[in-house]
């Protein structure tokens, strides 16, 4: 249980240094002074940086998870509700962290995707299973527009909403501002889902947690 806590810890060590600088200029003895643990230590709980990245990318996609659980994929909410209170908990946290961070796995996708094939297919991975997630609540969407369109617009449609939320939320970090991020939801609202009503804010208490 010790060893398990202590691998926990330099992971969420190595998670904040390098959502703030960066995979590549995040020095190993960066974390290890950090985290207060010999460089022999590090070494016991990973093979290598590589590895420790990779560790890194899964404990943030698994926490991750909880949120689209807690979100979109809560089926307790009509989907609008769903997708409005996702995008509302992502500004709060990009004003809770002053707009320096933003999303580890967008970040890592520019830095090292064209620099590292096994971090660049466990990025697309996860990415591709955000988009199946969002694929499912647009659909919902559309089945209670009683609309049309079938299930393949309904993946395109989340791919274009990840595709537009990540870049929203570098041109929040390059700004420091809210304003790209609320810019995109309500376009997305008003004019791709045209649902106007459904561009009001939602409470996220339920999420906040």
């Amino acid at each position: 249980m010790k060893s398990n806590r202590k691998r926990q810890d330099l992971i969420h060590v190595g998670r904040d240094l390098i959502v703030r600088q960066g995979f590549n200029a995040t020095g190993l003895s960066d974390i290890l002074a950090t985290a207060g643990v010999p460089k022999g230590s590090f070494y016991y709980y990973f093979e290598s940086k590589d590895d420790f990245g990779l560790a890194i990318i899964d404990d943030f996609a698994n926490e991750y998870q909880r949120k689209l659980d807690a979100t979109i994929s809560n089926q307790q909410r009509s989907p609008l509700h769903r997708l409005r209170q996702y995008f509302e908990l992502g500004i709060q946290e990009m004003e809770a962290n002053q707009y320096e961070t933003g999303c580890l796995i967008g970040n890592l996708a520019q830095e090292l995707a064209a620099q590292n094939e096994n971090f660049r297919d466990r990025l697309d991975q996860i990415l591709h299973d955000w988009e199946t997630q969002f694929a499912t609540c647009v659909a919902d969407v559309y089945k209670d527009a009683d609309s049309g369109d079938d299930r393949r617009s309904a993946t395109e449609l989340a791919k274009f909403i990840l595709a537009g939320w990540q870049g929203a939320t570098l041109r929040a970090k390059t700004s420091r501002s809210p304003a790209p991020l609320r810019n995109f939801v309500h376009i997305l609202f008003t004019h791709v889902l045209n649902r106007p009503g459904s561009a009001q804010s939602i409470p996220t208490e339920s999420t906040a947690g």
